[in-house]
């Protein structure tokens, strides 16, 4: 047990302190900041880490070590820490980037700048509710700095981002025994600012069945049908740009995903492997798709030849190129899929929602949730209906046929 001393400051007060062991952590080189190693046992040297509480008297001063010795028996201890809500979003941020991509670890910055302008100088341990709560208020009329009027409100559903990794970041603190609890966990947008934003910004319907075949039908002739017919079958954008002749069988008709071109901040290209390990699958072709990429493989094996050398690009690399073998990207394929929608009069649509098309088609049609998930790239099937399936007024009429026949009186019951 500690020994609980009596200090006299110089004023004359008297104090009550004492100094008790907390635990230990990894021991780290005083110029590099690295966890020395012990090269016997290959394992981290460990130092012992201890507290110093002072109290003004002796009976709260027991008090205190007997709440510190029971906590740690218990495992409930945290110690006292001066980090601030800052310091641990970028101690956070670097745990989370050996996991993340490049692209998703930018976005995951990006939604915290504003935890980090708002709530940045608090100190994590004093970190409340309250202070949480306030801040998503002021996320929602006040925080905008660029794109619109500054010093208006952000949308709900970005404020929702920035609340999300903020809960994900403390979760991971509590984990650590750094807080007690996690403060953001029972904070959430206004519902009436939700309401507000869906008559504001209602979200655009995906495509029906009619305006896929009228894209289909307009883009026919179009040097890159093939490509936008990946997207049309379900393909994320990154997917189609990262496509190769090598991941295509077009004797057993089956395609490959296994690569990604994706962008960050719509300036950067990352050329990389699946997001995750669901996304790396095998699909077979749909017999127009194939048929669009065998025409394709022989445009640019045609252009190949008439440019020799000068032409960029070999014969299994990305099917997703320009006329001279120059790789394009996501930025490419969506501005060229929005020309040739304003050409052709249809009301435009993000390319991205091509894929809810797809898998609400299929859904609706009766193709198996677990094989929906797997055509996707998913884990999770629920995931993929309740993002990805919306059906559309012409969908919910087979419903209301069948509801005909249920509710419907026959010649007999009419009479």
């Amino acid at each position: 047990m500690p020994e609980i001393k009596k200090v006299v400051l110089g004023s004359g007060a008297v104090r009550y302190r004492f100094v008790v062991d907390i635990g230990y952590e990894p021991k780290r080189d005083e110029v590099t900041g690295e966890v020395i190693i012990n090269k016997a046992t290959g394992k981290p040297v460990l130092k012992r880490n201890q507290l110093t509480v002072t109290k003004n008297g002796l009976t709260e001063a027991k008090a205190e070590l007997a709440r510190i010795i029971n906590q740690r028996a218990t495992g409930t201890f945290i110690a006292p820490s001066e980090v601030t809500v800052s310091e641990w979003i970028n101690t956070w941020l670097e745990m989370k980037a050996r996991d993340l991509e490049e692209s998703t670890i930018t976005g995951y910055r990006n939604a915290l700048v504003h935890v980090h302008a708002y709530l940045g100088h608090l100190r994590l341990q004093a970190l409340t509710e309250e202070d949480v709560e306030s801040m998503v208020a002021w996320l929602l009329v006040a925080a905008r700095r660029r794109g619109g009027k500054p010093g208006t409100g952000l949308r709900p559903s970005t404020v929702e981002g920035i609340l999300g990794r903020l809960k994900e970041a403390l979760n991971r603190a509590v984990t650590k025994k750094i807080v007690h609890l996690n403060v953001a966990q029972e904070v959430n947008i206004p519902r009436r600012a939700r309401k507000e934003d869906r008559r504001n910004y209602p979200r655009p319907e995906p495509w029906n069945v009619v305006e896929v075949k009228e894209f289909l039908v307009g883009i026919r002739d179009d040097r890159l049908f093939a490509p936008l017919l990946l997207s049309l079958m379900g393909l994320r954008p990154a997917e189609v740009a990262g496509l190769k002749w090598e991941h295509i069988d077009l004797e057993a008709g089956s395609l490959s995903i296994a690569n990604t071109r994706t962008m960050i901040g719509n300036a950067k290209v990352v050329e990389k492997d699946t997001k995750t390990e669901a996304g790396e699958r095998t699909l077979p072709l749909p017999s127009p798709v194939h048929t669009a990429l065998l025409a394709f493989r022989a445009v640019q094996e045609a252009e190949r030849a008439a440019q020799g050398s000068w032409y960029n690009c070999a014969p299994t690399s990305h099917i997703f190129v320009d006329s001279h073998g120059l790789l394009l990207n996501t930025r490419h394929l969506r501005e060229h899929a929005y020309a040739l929608i304003e050409k052709l009069g249809l009301r435009r649509v993000r390319l991205y929602d091509a894929r809810h098309s797809c898998l609400t088609f299929l859904a609706v049609n009766g193709v198996p949730d677990v094989v929906l998930a797997a055509w996707a790239g998913h884990v999770n099937a629920s995931f993929t209906k309740r993002v990805y399936v919306r059906p559309s007024a012409d969908d919910l009429r087979v419903a209301s046929d069948h509801l005909s026949a249920l509710l419907g009186f026959g010649g007999e019951d009419a009479a």
